[in-house]
């Protein structure tokens, strides 16, 4: 139940603006402790966040900008309120308990979670895990990657994944010398975390990758869906979900799947308001970010201890192919959601939340003996 898990020793480690919850609400929610939303504070929350969803993809860029920062991330304003000896045990689908919320902040190596969405999403997405993770004491940070949420940047003139991840890279850039972060990247985000873990492996205690492009080495993002959608040229000549924003007789520049593709292969288990959230909210995928190779190395991307986290009702990312990622390309520690679709943020966000708050907990380096992982067996979460 506890957090005997621990980073293994295999390696040392290497030496927007963000969307919260409002204060208000804060207090109340604290004096009964870190626990499930109530409905009423649920409702609110969603409400406030598909209205300046609608807002935004009304007029993008215009009349929210008291609402963002420098770089374009959202604001504080958003709402209220070898494996085997190192794997985590599977975690049933489960509920913040009393014991995660007694979380101690003055031994954590950093209480900052940087949030990297995953393709054609943004900040947004975050709502609930940023609720939740300010509620244990955590201080979360939610960016829109270039061409996603509410940056302006047009997703056809996006030509590669440096550019794409720029507002990760320039956060980073940005933080004192002394100061790190914990990373976590949903889906195609993966590969920008990756990127980042290249860039600046001494400002990231960890990097956390949910049902996330965990490529390896010389690898392309799109390489990991190749099995389910097709090989990389037979995509580009045959796909109808492709955009081709330069003219026809060019490369195609993005993706865009129709609102029953997305419902049934991202959301097959999340709440309808967070799908119709979603619907207003998503943009384009830009295409080359994702069919870029990534120059990864031990003496840099392999000095950060990695985490994955998978989902077991995945359309998106069937767990077939996560488990596949995972054994390639091993990391630190695997926890497992059951019930969660491609989107746990918005079908199992407690349980997604109770992970994150043990994988911010663990300290490095010691080892965890093996068949000391353990199991929980808790009550099924009720999709917020």
């Amino acid at each position: 139940m506890g957090n005997a898990f621990r980073c293994m020793s295999r390696k040392e480690h290497g030496g927007g603006a963000a969307v919260s919850r409002s204060k208000r609400m804060g207090s109340a929610r604290s004096a009964r402790g870190a626990g499930k939303l109530t409905p009423a504070e649920e409702e609110l929350l969603h409400r406030q966040a598909l209205a300046m969803a609608i807002h935004q993809h009304l007029d993008a860029g215009g009349s929210m900008s008291r609402r963002i920062d420098a770089g374009g991330s959202i604001s504080r304003r958003i709402g209220p309120g070898s494996i085997s000896s190192r794997r985590r045990g599977d975690l049933p689908d489960s509920v913040t308990n009393a014991k995660a919320a007694h979380i101690v902040l003055e031994n954590l190596e950093t209480k900052k979670i940087v949030l990297v969405h995953g393709e054609g999403f943004g900040a947004w997405c975050w709502y609930k895990t940023i609720s939740l993770l300010e509620e244990a004491g955590l201080d979360p940070v939610a960016l829109d990657l270039t061409g996603s949420g509410i940056d302006n940047a047009d997703t056809n003139s996006i030509a590669t994944l440096a550019d794409y991840s720029k507002p990760l890279i320039d956060y980073l850039n940005k933080l004192p010398e002394n100061e790190k972060v914990i990373l976590v990247g949903h889906s195609c985000g993966g590969a920008s975390v990756s990127y980042a873990l290249q860039r600046y492996p001494q400002k990231i205690s960890k990097a956390v990758f949910l049902t996330a492009t965990m490529v390896k080495d010389g690898q392309r993002p799109f390489d990991v869906f190749s099995e389910e959608l097709a090989s990389a040229d037979v995509f580009l000549q045959e796909s109808h979900f492709l955009q081709y924003g330069n003219g026809k007789d060019k490369p195609p520049t993005g993706l865009m799947f129709d609102k029953q593709q997305i419902k049934g292969l991202y959301f097959n288990q999340s709440p309808s308001k967070d799908t119709a959230l979603a619907a207003v909210s998503m943009r384009p995928i830009p295409l080359a970010p994702i069919m870029e190779k990534l120059s990864l190395t031990p003496e840099k991307y392999g000095t950060v201890c990695r985490y994955f986290i998978q989902t077991l009702d995945d359309r998106m990312l069937s767990p077939d192919v996560q488990e596949k990622l995972v054994r390639e390309n091993p990391p630190d520690g695997i926890f497992k959601i059951k019930g969660g679709d491609h989107c746990p943020f918005f079908s199992k966000p407690q349980s997604l939340n109770k992970i994150l708050l043990e994988i911010a907990q663990i300290q490095a380096p010691t080892t965890l003996l093996p068949g000391k992982a353990k199991t929980e067996e808790e009550n099924t979460e009720k999709s917020s």
